[in-house]
Parts: structure tokens; C-alpha cells; sequence
């Protein structure tokens, strides 16, 4: 059993208000954007690298595990989900059955389960799951070979099929965001790993390429934790403050506008790793939390320290909240105090309200109508959804042409409402060795439907090892060319 215990410290710092920026706007062409994903908020699949050197890097924060009884040859469980002991009584393992990982460490670690406690020995040593937050007896050191993992042993047994303390282990899930790489670095090497990548990954020779290349704008998706550099809370590291600052800077050398979008919010509004999500679980917007207040705070700080700046052009909220899991009457409360945090600092820079995932985008049409200089954001993927197995390119095109057209022009409001903003869409999709051409058709018609949100649109992503997920990849390469695409006035 390990001796280490993670405490994490939340400060918010609330500085006198500065005054307003009144400047006038004067109309603007439709923003033809791109996400700078991977960047301020890191997002494994876009540069899988910057994992390479974590130790057990298999063994992250969030990452799912099976465990299976050498001896006994069945399955680890929590009876009921959690709250009760732990069993090897399962001949399979399903998803209530898993065990997801809290790293303290390389090697010491502790087990969440389904119904969110942690895996503890008690006073007969018992294994139980009933304490919502770890401490010593919930934390264990793990020691792996190939096929198997001990954990709570003095390491004097057999370490054969016959000893209870081997687990064979399979792991179904993993998780790979800034959570992950900067508390699987740990607090020495953290540092250097991300102060580098902020400085190489984007530099000021792409706001260049952007500029040249048809581009007007640039949606930089950061961290809650952005707020409190330079000292954020652990695992987290300083120094992502001042690469915003730059991007600033280069923009308004390029002529590009910034939307500056909380993509992770405190207790992550979706699970996911690119919400700052630790292992998939969501606690913003939970009653007691605090979380939708802190939101509020860091809202707050970013349009204080960015209205004065003339490229500013919006405040994205919050990024891709889960319909299923956050609710739209605390949604719309909090879209609500964001709005008026940013209106406290700015009059001119809208304000982007993101569509829950899977949930109906029109309860926020009426809501955001009431309110001055507003967006919707919409994000349109020929992916993710099991519809859109088998399709061919011709199908994937046809749906662009009229179903996403048709869904577009819905919340597409010439009366006053919030403008229409597809803040994120890719030229990538399940068809099987696609053609150059094939590929050029497909991004040329979402270019032709998405250049009709009353806002604009802006790809995802700049950079990725992945190629037709990266824009600058796709322009370099011809696949997409965006110098002769109209612009019209936003109002």
C-alpha cells in the first residue's frame, strides 16, 4: 500500500474591474476561422508525441481497467456499483465492473468506481469501495510485468497462478488531456515538456500561412486553470497565459480576430479529455459544487485582460456541454452570468453560446435573442455517429447539400436572433480510400453550406499528426483553398 496523498488547491482571484471597452466595430466579413486544438489545451490524438516519454504512459488518469484473479480466475466488482465490498465473483467484466484510475504516481495509484468511490482496504482488510475521496487506505502501488498486476501486497508471494495477489489486467479505455500528460509527467518534468510545446507547436509564422491563406480569425480553445497562471493548481502547469498573449499579438500583426473559447471547465462540462476531464465523469453545473461560479470567475478574468485588445472578437462560454448530463436551465443560468461578465468589460465582443451535444439547439434561440451581439454555435461531423457507417462519399456530400443545410438555416436568424457560427468541422469522414477528388468535393460543399452561418465557421483543427484533420495540411496540399470564398458582412 502506498503512503501518498494528491491534494489539489482551487484559488479564483477577482481584480477591480476595468473599464469597459466601448470601441466601435465596424462590420466584419463572415469569420472564416481555425481551431488551434492541441495547443493551450492538449488533446492527445492531435500530437500522440507528447506522451511518448511518461513512464507506465499506459496507466494514466482516467483510464479504464479490468482486473482478474489469478488464483480465483473471475473478475473484480464492487457489489451494487459501489458502496459495498469488493468481489472476484464475475465470469465477465462489464462496464459497472471497471475500475477507472486515479495516478498519484508511476507507480501508486487508486481505483474510482462506477458510482464514483474509491477502492479501500478497512480495518479487517476487507476491500471495499465506499470513500468518495481517496486517502492512504485507498491508494495502492502497483507493480507490473506483462500479464499481470499486484496491488496491496508485501511482494514476498509466489507471483504465481496460486497467489491472490496477481491480477491479469486489460485496460478498455484510456483518456489522454492535459490532465493526464502534465500529472503523468509529475511536477518536475511537467514543465519543460509543456512550456516547449507551447512554444513550437503554434509560432507566429502560421498566423502568416493563416493570413495568406484566406483565413480571418483563429478560435483558441484554453483550460479553466488558464486563470490562474502562473501558479494553476496541481497537476497543472504555468506559462499557457503568456502563449495567449502571443497569439494576440500575432494575430493583430496578421489582421486575424480571436475567439478565445473555454473548451475545459471546473469539473468538466462533458467528461472528455478536451474538457479537462480526469476520468470521464462530470461535475460541472452538480448543485454544491461551485463549479458554475468558478466558470463564471474565469470568464471574468480572460474578457478583463483581453477587451482592450482591438482582434478580440468573441467569448466562447463554454465548449460542447453534454445534453445528457448538464441540464438546460443550469446551462442558461450560466449562459446568462457569462454574458454578463463579459458585457462587464465589453460592449462589442459577442458572446458564443455552444449547442449542448445531442440535446435540441432551439430553447437557446429564443433565450440568446433577448440578449446583444450573441452566436450559436453549432458542430457539424460526419463521424462519431453510427449513421454514417458504410456511407459513400457521394451520401456524405448529398447530407452536407441538404440535411445540414436544412439544419443550419434553421438557426440561422435574419431578425435579430443570435447569429449561426458551425464552430467546428472537419474535411475527415468513414468513407474507405477515398480519393484525393472525393476529398475536395466533401470539403468544398461544407465550405459552401457552413460559409452561410450568419457568423462563420471555423475548422477543426490547424495542426495534426493526423493529415485531413489538419488545415494546414489540406491547404498546402490543395485539398482545400479558401482565397476565393465571398465575404459578407456581419451585422
Amino acid at each position: 500500500m502506498g503512503s501518498m496523498r494528491a491534494i489539489v488547491f482551487f484559488f479564483f482571484f477577482i481584480s477591480p474591474l476595468n473599464p469597459i471597452s466601448t470601441a466601435t466595430v465596424p462590420p466584419l466579413p463572415r469569420i472564416k476561422a481555425v481551431n488551434l486544438g492541441g495547443w493551450l489545451l492538449t488533446e492527445g490524438w492531435i500530437k500522440p508525441s507528447l506522451f511518448n516519454n511518461i513512464t507506465n504512459n499506459d496507466l494514466l488518469d482516467g483510464t479504464q481497467v479490468q482486473l482478474k484473479s489469478a488464483s480465483v480466475g473471475k473478475y473484480l466488482s464492487v457489489k451494487n456499483g459501489g458502496g459495498e465490498v469488493i468481489l472476484a465473483n464475475r465470469d465477465s467484466a462489464s462496464s459497472s465492473k471497471t475500475f477507472i484510475l486515479w495516478r498519484v504516481d508511476s507507480t501508486h495509484f487508486q481505483f474510482r468506481v462506477f458510482l464514483k468511490q474509491f477502492v479501500g482496504v478497512n480495518a479487517s482488510s476487507s476491500a471495499v469501495a465506499v470513500a468518495t475521496m481517496p486517502g492512504l487506505s485507498e491508494t495502492f502501488e502497483i507493480a507490473k510485468s506483462e500479464n499481470s498486476v499486484t496491488a496491496d501486497s508485501d511482494g514476498n508471494g509466489s507471483w504465481g497462478n496460486d497467489d491472490p495477489s496477481v491480477f491479469l489486467m486489460k485496460t478498455i479505455g484510456t483518456m489522454r488531456g492535459e490532465y493526464q500528460l502534465t500529472n503523468g509527467y509529475g511536477p518536475i518534468k511537467a514543465p519543460a515538456v509543456m512550456r516547449k510545446h507551447w512554444r513550437t507547436f503554434i509560432v507566429e509564422e502560421d498566423f502568416m500561412f493563416m493570413n495568406d491563406n484566406g483565413l480571418n480569425a483563429v478560435r483558441i480553445p484554453v483550460g479553466w486553470w488558464i486563470a490562474s497562471d502562473p501558479t494553476p493548481p496541481a497537476p497543472y502547469v504555468g506559462g499557457s497565459l503568456a502563449a495567449l498573449d502571443n497569439a494576440f499579438t500575432w494575430a493583430e500583426k496578421y489582421g486575424l480576430k480571436v475567439i478565445i473559447d473555454l473548451h475545459a471547465a471546473p469539473g468538466s462540462q462533458n467528461g472528455d479529455e478536451h474538457g479537462g476531464g480526469r476520468d470521464g465523469s462530470v461535475e460541472w453545473g452538480v448543485a454544491g459544487s461551485g463549479n458554475v461560479e468558478k466558470t463564471v470567475a474565469v470568464i471574468e478574468f480572460l474578457t478583463r485582460r483581453y477587451a482592450a485588445r482591438p482582434n478580440l472578437i468573441a467569448v466562447e462560454l463554454i465548449n460542447q456541454p453534454k445534453a445528457e448530463m448538464v441540464d438546460f436551465d443550469t446551462l442558461k443560468s450560466y449562459y446568462q452570468a457569462g454574458y454578463d461578465a463579459v458585457r462587464r468589460h465589453t460592449s462589442t465582443a459577442y458572446v458564443i453560446f455552444s449547442t449542448r451535444l445531442h440535446g435540441d439547439a432551439g430553447g437557446f434561440i429564443s433565450f440568446a435573442s433577448g440578449l446583444d451581439r450573441t452566436v450559436l454555435d453549432i458542430h457539424y461531423y460526419n463521424l462519431y455517429l453510427s449513421k454514417f457507417d458504410g456511407w459513400t462519399a457521394q451520401q456524405n456530400i448529398d447530407y452536407v447539400n441538404n440535411q445540414r443545410a436544412n439544419e443550419l438555416a434553421s438557426i440561422t436568424n435574419s431578425n435579430g436572433g443570435p447569429l449561426s457560427f458551425v464552430g467546428e468541422w472537419v474535411a475527415e469522414w468513414k468513407v474507405v480510400n477515398a480519393s484525393e477528388e472525393e476529398y475536395r468535393r466533401f470539403g468544398e460543399a461544407q465550405l459552401n453550406v457552413f460559409g452561410r452561418a450568419s457568423f462563420g465557421w471555423a475548422y477543426w483543427t490547424y495542426k495534426n499528426v493526423d493529415n485531413h484533420w489538419s488545415l494546414k495540411w489540406m491547404i498546402t496540399n490543395g485539398y482545400i483553398s479558401l482565397v476565393k470564398t465571398s465575404n459578407i458582412a456581419v451585422c
